[in-house]
């Protein structure tokens, strides 16, 4: 059965009532013939824990549904054309900040299990070895990842860890300032029980593509959901059977094995796409990176090295060459940015709201009308414009402003 998967939420901040379970953000992804799988986030925190007890229950093998009374509740705030079947996988996400051969190293980890059972037991031992649990949703240890990885195996043995944006400057394995140069250097003997990471906003699958070391594994997109409006912006697609198992297998095996391939922001609006030093708006290429030393030319601080610039440092190839496990990727624009664009207007504005909503009544899901939706559909909506713009979309036809040093890149239509 076909479905997309977001794997990556914060959901304690993301999700802050009961209705706000299935928010009217779903209509992002929501699938007639299909469903959504989301991360739960945050299954260390004992107050979201004990809410997830409370407002799920079980569904399929080792994934979860909400209460029917919460179902009802949750979808009068959703147009008919987008309601669908929702399950959730229990997750988590790690901030392991350690000393490893004389360096300080900051890795985020993804955890995922598949009862609440397992999720109890990897925070008692998180908690037994002095994390505090309960400080934040996104917990911070003093615990090495390849010790974190071991936790996981211990307790969950169907579980599995996927590294959290893998190239983001300060907080993942292979971002700048860690200066791991492989998993094998991060998760130690381990490192052959991790089997798929997580690119992030800021790279796509050609980039990771230029590396060899990465070609054993899989490529997975994520929305990192701070707030619903961000959940489903990167998703992943499945061909597989509905479980914990099959979406894990699938992941493990790539797209023979059921993996259909990721849903992506272009990487250029990704804020750690380029070089660069926000305070004095400066955006730099690696090349005039390094042509001034790390330094910005303005006030003579060390930029932020961007992942276009790492990427280019631990890469082997020239030119991306896809693996043969590999499934393909869409890059996309958000609906909210083109109306913007198309408005002239901040996409996050009422205006753009409503026409937001007015659109995908009428047509169905945000992912339908930019991938699948005929263009004089769109167009009997009164919206030739916007059928323009999701057809050049749709061709590749962009442009970009690429972020750097914390700042989104933009990516328009129109120039």
């Amino acid at each position: 059965m076909p479905f997309l998967a977001d794997l990556h939420v914060h959901s304690p901040y993301a999700i802050a009532t009961s209705k706000d379970m299935v928010p009217v953000s779903m209509a992002r992804y929501a699938q007639l013939k299909g469903l959504a799988v989301v991360a739960t986030g945050d299954f260390t925190h004992p107050a979201w824990f004990q809410r997830l007890r409370e407002e799920l229950v079980p569904a399929e093998a080792g994934l979860f549904r909400l209460r029917e009374d919460l179902v009802e509740e949750s979808n009068r705030n959703v147009p008919i054309s987008c309601r669908s079947e929702v399950r959730f996988m229990l997750s988590a996400e790690t901030s392991n900040i350690y000393k490893r051969a004389g360096k300080t190293r900051k890795v985020h980890n993804l955890l995922y299990v598949s009862s609440f059972e397992e999720a109890l037991a990897i925070r008692e031992a998180i908690e037994a070895l002095g994390g505090n649990a309960r400080s934040d949703g996104r917990p911070i240890l003093k615990i090495d990842s390849e010790d974190m990885l071991g936790i996981l195996m211990k307790h969950s043995p169907e579980g599995f860890l996927v590294p959290a944006h893998l190239w983001t400057p300060h907080f993942s394995v292979l971002g700048a300032f860690n200066q791991f140069n492989s998993l094998e250097e991060c998760y130690g003997d381990l490192a052959e029980h991790v089997f798929a990471v997580e690119t992030g906003l800021s790279s796509d699958p050609p980039m990771n593509w230029r590396l060899s070391q990465l070609d054993r594994l899989t490529l997975v997109s994520n929305s990192d959901a701070h707030s619903p409006r961000k959940l489903g912006r990167e998703a992943n697609v499945f061909h597989t059977d509905l479980s914990f198992a099959a979406i894990r297998d699938a992941i493990k095996g790539g797209r023979e094995k059921g993996f259909g391939g990721t849903i992506e922001f272009y990487p250029q609006e990704g804020k750690y796409h380029l070089d660069g030093h926000r305070a004095c708006g400066r955006r730099m290429t690696p090349e005039e990176t390094r042509r001034h030393e790390g330094r910005c030319p303005d006030c003579g601080k060390k930029v932020t090295v961007g992942v276009v610039h790492r990427v280019e440092e631990l890469a082997d190839r020239k030119k991306a060459r896809k693996p043969k496990r590999a499934a393909g990727f869409t890059s996309l624009i958000g609906l909210p940015e083109v109306l913007g664009e198309l408005l002239e207007v901040r996409p996050t504005t009422k205006k753009v709201e409503k026409e937001y909503t007015r659109l995908i009544a009428a047509l169905g899901s945000e992912l339908h009308i930019l991938r699948e939706a005929k263009l004089d559909s769109i167009a009997q909506e009164g919206w030739t414009r916007l059928g323009e713009a999701i057809g050049q979309m749709r061709e590749g036809d962009v442009h970009v402003s690429a972020g750097y040093d914390g700042e989104y890149g933009t990516v328009k239509v129109f120039a």
